[in-house]
């Protein structure tokens, strides 16, 4: 495993759609293990392949020790109900503005070894689900938020001590004390379930995960999101 820059605002590779995984093969393994490892340096919630200069529809998360990635995904919304609040970026980093997402969302796609999996997200989870799909569009957060708010986040982003210079493709600065304790909300619920077909159901119960390929893990969690 190797912890990779960040790239930062400005790098061309951040507002370009990814491609499609097709090869599920050591490189991709070796891709989800380098994503979890800068993830975890990072003290992010999600970090998706195209922030570390890798073109291809990967995002790897952490939404409160709960971990997992997910492989060409694609997202659905079980309701229309919003949720409005901070939301950050590494590829942005220090900057919060809130922004409006769906409360709830449902990611379908693959694992690495290319086995159906889905994420079932509410709150946090589900705001993490849309952010790092939208990094795999091409499609910055800031591109989520109203006119003012985007025209003072990009005032911030001019004064930031990194967007002077040659600031692309470094390491995002550790993101300290500040952001990891900013406003919490509740995070809400997640499973992680590889599947046989993209209509099976779960229990909401939590599920110890048996030797089963095709064993489901439900898992809830609680606590604050930072950058993803």
């Amino acid at each position: 495993m190797t912890i990779r820059p960040v790239r930062l605002f400005g790098d061309p590779v951040l507002t370009s759609a990814a491609d499609p995984v097709t090869d599920f093969d050591k490189a991709l393994r070796t891709l989800v293990k380098d994503l979890t490892e800068t993830l975890r340096d990072q003290r992010g919630s999600g970090l998706a392949a195209p922030q570390i200069g890798v073109p291809l529809r990967v995002f790897v998360f952490d939404v409160d020790g709960v971990r997992g990635h997910l492989v060409n995904p694609a997202l659905e919304f079980p309701s229309d109900e919003d949720q409005f609040g901070p939301e950050g970026c590494l590829s942005i980093p220090g900057l919060h503005y809130d922004t409006r997402r769906r409360r709830h969302a449902v990611g379908h796609g693959v694992d690495q070894h290319g086995r159906p999996a889905q994420v079932v997200g509410t709150d946090e989870v589900a705001r993490c689900l849309q952010h790092e799909t939208d990094h795999l569009d091409g499609v910055l957060f800031l591109d989520r938020l109203d006119p003012v708010t985007r025209r003072g986040a990009m005032r911030d982003i001019r004064d930031a001590n990194w967007a002077a210079g040659p600031g692309q493709g470094q390491p995002a600065p550790d993101p300290g004390p500040a952001a990891l304790n900013a406003p919490s909300r509740r995070i809400g619920t997640v499973s992680l379930a590889p599947i046989s077909t993209a209509t099976a159901t779960s229990s909401a119960k939590p599920m110890a995960a048996s030797s089963r390929p095709e064993a489901l893990s439900m898992m809830a969690c609680r606590g604050s999101a930072v950058a993803r």
